[in-house]
């Protein structure tokens, strides 16, 4: 018989309750992955050292006043990409051929065209990785393109920080005992509240803030400060997109599926190919010949 070696921590999702407001681990993730990527961006343009070269000769690709401003932007990028996201691709998807999820569901996907407000209610659950990582790029884009900065190198410090919000949502994703792994047998196994089956899983949110978040940041990290990889614009963003979906199609061996996508394959697996070809068309920029 297979048994849970490791009790769950049971945590109160919500952090704070201040009347009848209600403020969970989840959202404080989010909060404080921005806040600490801003901070890291902001001390690395004081590095003088990493702009010494060309192509930036001693002058860094933003100011801390820009940075300051595009946190606003890059959070709303988050927020509505990763709530639509969810909304078209699991939300959808999902709920439409996946019947154990009918619970969850509630009604869904029609109920996003009865009651559109729910488009937007991310108070209900429900943020999706990869529509915020593309409502991001689209944020980071446009500011870029408003105040005239090289997208790239913009793109480029925003990926060497983007695992510190990767490593704290995954743990509050624990915290929240959701998107738990497959079930097994390892000494680790634990059984999950939320799990209608009540059988011992994969901590697999604790893999994914390994894998994505702890590692991933290190990689970046690296890639900055020791092998100077931001003096060709592109490749910091394109070894994140290759490091993520690397990381994240692994974890989906232990992660239990949102829902299977072609046989085998999962959602998130499916996810990945796209992930890796922006990772390959980056890499393309990144060492492609520039004109004499």
């Amino acid at each position: 018989m297979i048994q849970a070696l490791l009790p769950f921590p049971h945590i109160d999702p919500v952090a704070l309750q201040l009347g009848p407001i209600a403020i969970r681990w989840y959202a404080l993730g989010y909060i404080v992955g921005i806040v600490l990527a801003w901070w890291g961006v902001v001390r690395v343009l004081r590095q003088k050292r990493l702009w010494a070269h060309p192509p930036f000769n001693g002058k860094p690709p933003a100011t801390e006043d820009d940075i300051g401003d595009l946190v606003v932007w890059a959070t709303f990028g988050i927020i509505i990409g990763g709530r639509l996201g969810w909304v078209l691709i699991y939300g959808t998807v999902l709920c439409a051929v996946t019947p154990g999820y009918a619970a969850f569901c509630d009604g869904l996907p029609m109920g996003f065209l009865t009651d559109p407000i729910r488009i937007i209610a991310a108070w209900e659950g429900g943020m999706s990785f990869h529509g915020g990582l593309l409502g991001v790029v689209i944020a980071v884009w446009w500011f870029a393109r408003r105040r005239k900065l090289n997208f790239l190198s913009i793109a480029d410090l925003c990926c060497a920080f983007a695992p510190i919000g990767i490593f704290i949502v995954r743990i509050a994703n624990f915290v929240n005992g959701e998107l738990w792994g497959r079930v097994t047998n390892v000494p680790w196994a634990m059984i999950f509240p939320r799990d209608a089956l009540h059988l011992p899983r994969h901590p697999s949110q604790l893999y994914e803030a390994a894998l994505e978040g702890a590692l991933l940041f290190g990689l970046m990290q690296i890639a900055l400060r020791v092998f100077r990889a931001n003096e060709k614009p592109g490749l910091i963003s394109a070894l994140f997109f290759l490091g993520y979906g690397t990381f994240r199609f692994l974890c989906e061996f232990f992660r239990e599926p949102d829902t299977q996508f072609i046989g085998p394959v999962s959602m998130g697996m499916a996810l990945s190919i796209p992930i890796w070809l922006t990772a390959g068309a980056l890499f393309w920029i990144a060492y492609r010949k520039k004109p004499a």
